[in-house]
């Protein structure tokens, strides 16, 4: 072939392919991004390109919000792992109520080494007095959200359709904000001790208040702060390897177990890996093999929650926060407000970490995507 005519033959395979006479190629799914390609280390079984396009679906700011970090852990390894602007691999970011599966790892080394009873009464001095119907409430009904107090977590409408404010809001930002435990603890009761599940950011405040309790008698906010902050980072903490999660107390040195705990993302990953390994970190157990069994046991009155985790055995329908009936049952995951997740797949040995901001709308579409890149890893049958 003349060399002359070379140029002019890679110019023709340039162009578009003719699918028949004026009709071009037809459209299919675009090719994923040089980000999401590059974001993965190790396909872990997925299919590649349909992988970096799921991960791209995660960080399209219009349909699921602002994606700020993704980490997919396959066998204890980072596989993929992909960060919005201006955040890095060492960013803290917050967990909102993904703290109440740290507050209940707390717990459990208190229960461990026999300073709280889950069985007993919540040593609550308050609910102690002769009369208080509130004293028969245990630390299990707490830990598994049915202690019966009346904990509205959302705003409400009330008579004459005004905005009747959220114990959720009051409690971290309105009335109850310097003294958080007082707030939540001196609610009344709504229906008898372990009859009804709710979900509750008040509870965790009281578990932490509990451990602060047990941990520094002595009232002064500072030192309950200090007593809490060395337990948990020395007992829970440093042994699990989350070394940069940093947890926020109230004016009264209670530990805001609820929302305020903030951590980069490959160690929320680990509270993951943590859960679904059973409390044991290369083989040491950290926590006892049967609190993370209890962690991870339906709730008896919400078979969708176990203690400070949501669990994949609710029935289906719309209101399931995670995947019934289309992930495999052994599925958990600690869950925050817009749209933080912590999800761990025994069934697949994979760990998904998203952080970020969506609102409602986005929230529903998130859920939906983060659920279709899992089914994409092997073991994702029901």
């Amino acid at each position: 072939m003349p060399v002359r005519r070379l140029p002019h033959i890679l110019a023709l395979l340039a162009l578009p392919t003719l699918w028949g006479c004026g009709q071009s190629a037809p459209e299919g799914p675009p090719p994923p991004s040089n980000a999401s390609i590059a974001a993965i280390k190790d396909d872990g079984g997925a299919p590649q390109v349909p992988l970096a396009r799921a991960i791209d679906a995660l960080f399209d700011a219009d349909s699921v919000g602002r994606t700020e970090a993704l980490v997919i852990m396959k066998r204890g390894s980072v596989i993929a792992e992909r960060y919005g602007k201006g955040i890095t691999a060492k960013t803290r970011l917050p967990g909102w109520s993904m703290g109440q599966c740290v507050t209940a790892l707390m717990i459990g080394q208190l229960v461990s080494d026999g300073r709280l009873r889950l069985n007993e009464s919540a040593p609550v001095p308050a609910w102690q007095r002769p009369g208080d119907p509130r004293g028969v409430i245990t630390l299990k009904q707490l830990l598994q959200m049915r202690s019966g107090l009346r904990h509205a977590e959302n705003p409400e409408v009330g008579d004459g359709e005004e905005r009747i404010e959220s114990d959720r809001v009051r409690m971290l930002f309105l009335d109850g904000r310097d003294d958080m435990a007082a707030y939540a603890e001196a609610q009344p009761l709504e229906a008898p001790a372990g009859r009804v599940f709710e979900n509750s950011s008040a509870t965790p405040v009281i578990l932490s208040d509990l451990a602060a309790r047990v941990l520094a008698p002595d009232p002064d906010p500072t030192r309950r702060r200090q007593a809490v902050n060395d337990y948990l980072r020395n007992r829970v903490l440093a042994p699990i390897g989350m070394n940069s999660m940093q947890v926020g107390y109230d004016p009264a040195g209670t530990m805001i177990g609820a929302a305020m705990v903030h951590a980069d993302a490959r160690d929320w990953a680990k509270l993951g890996e943590f859960l679904r390994h059973s409390g044991s970190v290369k083989g040491a157990q950290i926590l006892p093999r049967r609190w993370i069994q209890f962690m991870l046991a339906p709730s008896p009155r919400n078979e969708g929650y176990g203690a400070g985790v949501w669990l994949n055995r609710a029935p289906p329908g719309g209101d399931a926060r995670l995947y019934p009936n289309i992930l495999p049952s052994s599925l958990f995951a600690c869950t925050g407000e817009y749209g933080q997740y912590v999800i761990g797949s025994p069934a697949q040995l994979l760990t998904v970490v998203r952080l970020g901001e969506s609102d409602a709308a986005q929230q529903r579409v998130l859920h939906r995507r983060l659920g279709e890149l899992l089914t994409l890893f092997p073991g994702g049958q029901p």
